[in-house]
């Protein structure tokens, strides 16, 4: 079942951990990490991203790799799958997502990553 309020795995140096929504980041441009559902789907939905997956990447019954379908992005090749698919990839798998509100320049930033940190070439 979902794990909404997993910590954060790994060594994270210059990321800011955001743990709810009502956390932002220092200044613009920085680095932020989180596992929280609600601060991930607040973020995606912002920018009117939907939860996705890449087709043909699916493994023991679960969404392989994990997207976020944007508009205008040219999504053709993902796949949309719901929110509770999505995250309960997200956490079987232990990912941290890796993110940023806006850029330097203040504009909001599309830019997220996500990491799993038991992979050493992640």
């Amino acid at each position: 079942m979902s794990q909404q309020n997993r910590a954060v795995r790994g060594d994270h140096p210059y990321e800011q951990e955001i743990t709810s929504t009502d956390e932002h980041e220092e200044r613009p441009g920085r680095s932020l990490i989180t596992t929280d559902h609600d601060v991930i789907r607040q973020w995606a939905e912002e920018r009117q991203a939907r939860p996705a997956k890449v087709p043909g990447t699916e493994h023991d019954g679960r969404a392989g790799v994990l997207r976020f379908d944007f508009p205008g992005y040219g999504g053709g090749d993902l796949e949309e799958i719901s929110w509770d698919d999505w995250f309960r990839t997200f956490d079987e798998r232990g990912l941290n997502f890796i993110y940023q509100e806006h850029r330097k320049d203040g504009n909001q930033s599309n830019f997220f990553r996500l990491e799993n940190p038991d992979r050493e070439d992640a």
